[in-house]
């Protein structure tokens, strides 16, 4: 195994650690509604900052940068059809038609984490010291996004087994995506790598909006919720600038 990927591997664990120790903060305390819709907003700040600092300026530096907007577009199908997906499968384990949220939402920070392991696969071969800025930066934006994910959960009813089941499967998509930035997206164009980020940043926005809001909201919610909203956001803002 080549050493850069094991410092690629090493440099993934950091977000992975940080979103694992959210949820394990939703299985220590009690979640009430308001809790739940506070941390979801905190989440869908730092998600939508993700999407906006970061993939997509990069995003929409190709050199035709028409192709990296229409997969940003794609991006709202590709959720679709995972919706559709989730509520097919819950379907036929006995589920109720229309519960996609949670598992949507688990989903979407899957997403965000297969991202963040993208950008730090592709830089850590930049730079390895740009890799650990990355991931260091990843750190406490995924804190509360794992908090979110595995508190819906809990509020869903989901056992507490498959809850940390769950909770430690975060690992995988954030190593893959290191995996594929690293060896993958090193030899392909640029435009291909620029449009997988802007699918992607196309699928977490649409989960932001469609999932992660609607969720906040369908129980007791919290004048707070529009600062913690902004304050997600201001939260990657500052560790954007001040650490990456």
């Amino acid at each position: 195994m080549p050493d850069g990927f094991v410092l690629v591997l090493v440099l993934a664990a950091l977000p992975t650690l940080g979103n694992f120790l959210g949820g394990v903060a939703a299985e220590l305390f009690r979640i009430s509604a308001r809790t739940l819709s506070l941390a979801l907003h905190l989440a869908a700040g730092i998600v939508l900052a993700v999407v906006g600092l970061e993939m997509m300026p990069q995003a929409l530096n190709a050199q035709t940068p028409w192709v990296p907007i229409a997969a940003f577009l794609v991006g709202g199908a590709v959720f679709i059809g995972l919706e559709r997906a989730i509520a097919k499968i819950r379907r036929r384990v006995g589920g109720q038609e229309g519960g996609t949220g949670p598992l949507a939402i688990y989903s979407g920070v899957a997403i965000d984490l297969f991202s963040d392991g993208v950008m730090i696969g592709t830089g850590t071969l930049v730079d390895p010291r740009l890799g650990l800025l990355l991931a260091l930066g990843q750190v406490p934006a995924d804190v509360p996004e794992g908090f979110a994910a595995v508190a819906t959960l809990r509020r869903a009813g989901t056992p507490r087994t498959s809850r940390l089941v769950m909770s430690s499967a975060f690992a995988v998509p954030i190593l893959l995506g290191a995996a594929l930035g690293y060896f993958a997206l090193r030899d392909a164009p640029e435009l291909a790598t620029l449009s997988v980020l802007a699918l992607t940043g196309g699928i977490l926005t649409s989960v932001v909006v469609e999932e992660m809001i609607s969720k906040a909201h369908e129980g007791q919610t919290s004048r707070l919720d529009p600062v913690f909203l902004t304050g997600g956001f201001a939260l990657f803002a500052l560790v954007s600038v001040y650490l990456a």
